[in-house]
């Protein structure tokens, strides 16, 4: 028997979703405690990966069991798990389902406070910036939509047969005060690191320090420049992912708390 688990979760003390040695990360931390409740070892395969400190306001993993339970696991799950993992829903799929390899798309999104605050400072990145040029933020997020390998912005590219990423959409958004920015992004995959690095790019374009054109031309070389680094990891969510059978809409009760969501956000 196979399931689905509808997850999400604050990624600041986690060295990432995936299972690593001598370092606390999200997998393991759920496959412990389903396997206390259970009573067996337990072995969870994730929709992807996420980087150290980085959240996810949508995830999916797959259980695989001989026989199914005859107590209420949700709540017993959620007991046990930290406050900084939840699971909303437990749905059985068939045995042929799988839930990295079958997600269609995912959603990625990042976000950006300009001021100092306290309350944000785990769940947005600070960037003390008050003069950034958005339109020509804007020009370079479409231009993400125009290219398909994406090998510039691979922290590890030798570790993947292509770089090749088909990029849906790509779009930035401001508050009404202008003090507030949000990156979102659409594909079918991602890349180690790719979505830090595309903002650490829009960044330094927003600086002027980085032209449009320029990143269009290291995108082709496969090839960024050295003072081109990935954003801060707290401002970055993956926020949705989709199967073809499958697409449940993200927890916005969950959302609105942990994005700030709430926000008016302006499309560029």
């Amino acid at each position: 028997m196979k399931y689905f688990f509808h997850i999400a979760y604050k990624g600041n003390r986690y060295h990432g979703w995936q299972r690593q040695p001598n370092v606390l990360n999200v997998q393991e931390v759920i496959e412990t405690a389903m396997g206390r409740i259970l009573k067996t070892p337990v072995t969870i395969m994730g929709c992807g990966r996420t980087d150290a400190q980085v959240h996810a306001t949508q995830f999916f993993f797959h259980l695989e069991v001989d026989k199914g339970w005859d107590f209420d696991l949700l709540f017993r799950l959620n007991k046990l798990l930290p406050p900084d993992i939840a699971v909303f829903e437990i749905i059985p799929v068939t045995d042929s389902q799988h839930a990295r390899f079958d997600a269609m798309q995912r959603t990625y999104d990042y976000f950006i406070h300009t001021y100092k605050d306290p309350f944000l400072s785990e769940s947005s990145a600070f960037y003390g910036e008050r003069n950034l040029n958005l339109e020509e933020m804007k020009r370079g997020a479409e231009l993400f939509t125009r290219h398909k390998d994406f090998m510039a912005f691979c922290k590890s590219p030798a570790k993947y047969k292509h770089t090749i990423c088909n990029i849906s959409s790509a779009t930035l958004f401001r508050d009404a005060a202008g003090d507030r920015i949000r990156f979102q992004i659409s594909a079918n995959r991602f890349l180690s690191s790719m979505v830090r690095t595309m903002m650490g790019a829009l960044l330094e374009i927003g600086r002027g320090n980085f032209t449009v054109e320029e990143m269009g031309s290291c995108i082709i070389a496969k090839e960024l420049p050295e003072f081109i680094t990935p954003a801060y990891p707290q401002g970055l969510y993956l926020s949705k992912v989709n199967y073809r059978y499958l697409n449940i809409p993200a927890r916005t009760e969950f959302s609105a708390v942990f994005q700030n969501t709430e926000v008016d956000w302006v499309t560029l």
